[in-house]
């Protein structure tokens, strides 16, 4: 395969259209046609589905397009990466994380990095810890700020040394809204929307003791804001980290923390034995240096 057949691919992904990708493209209808079906050939499977109006993925199709965004996104990456191997530091840093309260430390930083270094631009990128770390092995990433509990063993990290606390989000109007803090036992009667990865369910889980198997859990999620959203519609309460939701009186939520406490740590961390980019390597130093002062 291509990159450029890949571009080819993904703008027609977009466009959902042949012709409006063809004119996108600036190359001829049958041209991107021919291009599109000698890609099938050489695959061997069917990549989309030719509507009159418009044209849909297959499987086969929706594979290759986050595939092809993969390779895309990790070929400019690259090329950013040897032309910043010269006297000015420059670049793009690629950052991700989960919601936390903790990336203000990182946000900080990056704006102590950005006062000495202008030239340099910053990637970021937003999921649970799951997914931002199969993003950093992948390359895609440079720097990733995890919430505990994860396995950061082909990691170098720091740990941050705020803790963060869960809590219940809920509707200003819930009952359990006039309590100042909310026990395992006082959620039984409740529909419950808790946090999607494994490892934080059993960290919950062990938290809750024996109460975890009695709890009504309908969904789970894996960023909070829609969470959020769906606390306000009233469909239930959803356990999270705090501070990551208004909780305000513009808004129907407000946040209750858990009792007895249960806190989590955050780590920043990057893949160990990584030759980094100077503008990454710099970065990296600078903040073991900040966090460590």
């Amino acid at each position: 395969m291509e990159l450029r057949v890949l571009n080819y691919f993904l703008t027609v992904v977009y466009e959902e259209n042949i012709t409006s990708a063809a004119e996108k493209l600036h190359i001829t209808q049958p041209t991107l046609s021919r291009q599109l079906m000698q890609l099938e050939e050489e695959l061997g499977v069917s990549l989309f589905r030719r509507g009159k109006k418009k044209i849909t993925l297959t499987s086969e199709g929706l594979l290759l397009k986050r595939r092809a965004e993969e390779i895309l996104d990790l070929t400019k990456k690259t090329e950013q990466e040897l032309k910043e191997q010269q006297p000015l530091m420059n670049g793009e840093i690629a950052i991700g994380g989960g919601e936390t309260q903790s990336m203000r430390v990182l946000a900080d930083f990056v704006k102590t990095f950005s006062t000495e270094y202008p030239q340099v631009t910053y990637k970021f990128y937003s999921a649970d810890a799951d997914e931002i770390k199969e993003r950093v092995n992948k390359g895609l990433i440079d720097i990733c700020l995890l919430t505990e509990p994860v396995d950061v063993e082909k990691f170098d990290f720091i740990r941050i040394p705020e803790k963060e606390r869960w809590g219940v989000l809920m509707r200003k109007d819930s009952p359990l809204a006039e309590k100042q803090s909310v026990a395992p036992m006082d959620l039984l009667p409740y529909p419950i929307l808790t946090a999607g990865r494994a490892l934080v369910q059993n960290e919950l889980a062990n938290w809750f003791g024996d109460t975890y198997d009695k709890l009504r859990i309908i969904g789970s999620y894996n960023l909070i804001y829609n969470a959020g959203i769906m606390v306000e519609a009233d469909l239930g309460y959803a356990i999270c980290l705090e501070k990551l939701v208004p909780a305000s009186k513009e808004t129907e939520l407000c946040f209750r923390t858990l009792e007895p406490v249960l806190e989590t740590g955050v780590v920043i961390a990057w893949k160990k034995y990584q030759p980094f980019p100077p503008a990454v390597a710099k970065f990296i130093e600078m903040l073991k240096h900040a966090l460590k002062a």
